[in-house]
């Protein structure tokens, strides 16, 4: 049971680059909640590079997103798709459309329901373009969720990820903490070693390790279970 008085906000996933594993991530959360009967929402406002259908184009991601979450509305959980695999505006563009921050951050809002949280999945990484005039960092910002940053372990995952948490500060975001993801199986002595130099490094918390798994993520991720979410959403 919600203490009196706590509001559960919801998380803003994010990552440092894009395909660092944030729909993994974001799908295990849902997984998770649902599993806890947790009241909560799940959205990817925009997507690209998504396959034609019948309803006019489906992201994978979405799909993932939508069996995660046990909803099947679809249009609402990503009510913006472009079949481009490009960044946001571009994509729009190549489509004869224009992406609105106003709009994005709209389409957000009417998933909360009162008594319920968001689990909101970015875009690339947290300063990719989301319009012609905004990144997503803008769209966290207004949509005033904390955030969790996905770092894919490789080298040039430090970098990466002070970058991130840095750009995230300087606009007053809040981050909860990291998840580091294994899209390949560790073997350079950076990728190595990189998680220990991050523990050096950062000031927030390392939250789970998602191990490499060939073939992908479709069910349960164990170190993200492990996570008491519904805490850091509040």
């Amino acid at each position: 049971m919600k203490p009196k008085g706590v509001e559960h906000r919801g998380l803003f996933i994010t990552a440092t680059d894009t395909d660092a594993g944030k729909t993994e991530v974001t799908a295990a959360i849902a997984r998770l909640w649902r599993r806890e009967a947790r009241p909560f929402a799940v959205c990817k406002p925009v997507a690209t590079g998504a396959r034609a259908d019948s309803a006019g184009g489906l992201a994978d991601d979405t799909r993932r997103l939508a069996k995660a979450a046990g909803d099947d509305d679809t249009q609402a959980i990503t009510p913006f798709v472009f079949a481009e695999p490009a960044a946001p505006p571009v994509a729009a563009k190549a489509a004869g459309r224009t992406l609105h921050l106003d709009d994005l951050v709209g389409a957000v809002e009417r998933r909360r329901l009162p008594g319920t949280a968001l689990l909101v999945e970015g875009v690339g990484g947290l300063l990719c373009p989301l319009t012609d005039r905004h990144t997503v960092a803008d769209l966290a910002g207004r949509l005033n969720l904390p955030l969790a940053i996905v770092a894919r372990r490789s080298l040039g995952t430090i970098n990466h990820t002070l970058l991130t948490i840095e750009a995230a500060r300087n606009r007053r975001l809040e981050v909860v903490g990291l998840v580091i993801t294994e899209t390949t199986r560790p073997g350079s002595l950076a990728e190595q070693t990189c998680i220990d130099e991050l523990r050096r490094r950062v000031d927030v918390p390392i939250l789970a390790v998602v191990p490499h798994r060939p073939g992908g993520y479709e069910e349960e991720i164990q170190a993200i279970s492990q996570v008491d979410w519904w805490s850091l959403a509040r």
